[in-house]
């Protein structure tokens, strides 16, 4: 499957596609956005009015099933993420869906089984894994320059933000039957999918979830341990009702160290018996862009694999899936 221009569709503009994602498609060379669906019709049309995209519409299977869009950028909750999967599988396009990759792993491998049956590429929007900062990280683990890893910790935890003590008007991402469980499921995500590109798949995991402050149903505290196929160990503590907001990661090996934030821009730094070095990245203006390139030359050059597939979002579901105990 190769393409001389990728002509993009979106299911569902909605926020994270403003900013984060859905201008990446248009300034990729040899990308172009070129349709946009929303159910809402009025707020599809302003969508691509105010972004310069030549059509939209309010069903999806109109956008899937256009002749002139080539690739499908699914980037509406998880509980839709499979059918609009398996849809555009159907119509024989690639497929960029947007993370968690679904609500469990199970649905995951639907998804991946319908896109090898289709002869299409699944891609995950676990977009870190081409940002700049953390193939920083990926370098130094690669020129062992903290000797043989041992274990990485992972800490993240934050205040409760107003929107999640209304009860009767919760976002999405705290409803378990649209998202597949809570915070956890969408911020912590991040980090399990970076630990996989970083240090390879975790083959066991388990933990405890729990809900300690009773704001929403879904779990608000997490907590995990895991050991990679490479005999690495983990642990990650994920809280959502804290006092402060932390967001720290460590890789500890036997000659030093690596520290570095998921969702932060604060250094990479490498602590080692020689002292400290420490390596600032300007965040990227749309964060999905390094991962959208990867996918576009992918399709347009057949060159340049990008990082994040569904095998490797699926693995991410499992870990998720394996920690709360479902």
């Amino acid at each position: 499957m190769k393409f001389e221009k990728v002509r993009w569709g979106i299911i569902g503009c909605g926020d994270v596609t403003e900013k984060k994602s859905g201008p990446a498609f248009q300034k990729v060379k040899n990308s172009e956005l070129v349709a946009v669906m929303r159910r809402t019709g009025e707020l599809a049309k302003d969508y691509a009015e105010r972004h310069g995209v030549p059509k939209w519409y309010d069903d999806a299977d109109a956008l899937i099933n256009d002749p002139e869009v080539d690739a499908v950028y699914i980037a509406t909750p998880p509980s839709s993420h499979k059918e609009y999967t398996l849809k555009t599988a159907k119509a024989g396009k690639p497929v960029y869906v947007e993370k968690p990759m679904a609500r469990d792993f199970d649905e995951c491998n639907e998804m991946v089984a319908a896109c090898k049956e289709a002869g299409v590429p699944l891609y995950v929007a676990y977009y870190r894994r081409a940002q700049e900062r953390f193939l920083k990280v990926k370098e130094l683990l690669d020129e062992n320059t903290i000797g043989e890893v041992r274990f990485v910790s992972s800490t993240q935890y934050q205040k409760a933000r107003e929107d999640v003590k209304d009860s009767e008007n919760l976002p999405w991402r705290l409803k378990p039957e649209a998202s597949g469980g809570g915070l956890f499921f969408d911020l912590a995500s991040h980090t399990l999918d970076i630990l996989d590109f970083l240090l390879g798949p975790i083959q066991k995991a388990k933990g405890f979830a729990s809900n300690q402050v009773g704001y929403y149903e879904a779990e608000d505290i997490v907590t995990g341990t895991y050991q990679f196929e490479s005999g690495v160990h983990g642990v990650g503590k994920w809280c959502f009702t804290a006092f402060e907001d932390v967001d720290r990661n460590e890789i500890i090996g036997s000659e030093g160290k690596i520290s570095f934030s998921t969702f932060g821009n604060d250094p990479v730094v490498l602590t080692t018996a020689d002292g400290k070095e420490e390596w600032s990245f300007e965040r990227p203006q749309h964060v999905h862009q390094p991962l959208v390139d990867t996918i576009v030359k992918e399709l347009t050059e057949g060159r340049g694999v990008c990082p994040s597939t569904g095998e490797s979002g699926a693995r991410t579901n499992w870990v998720m899936d394996a920690i709360v105990g479902e």
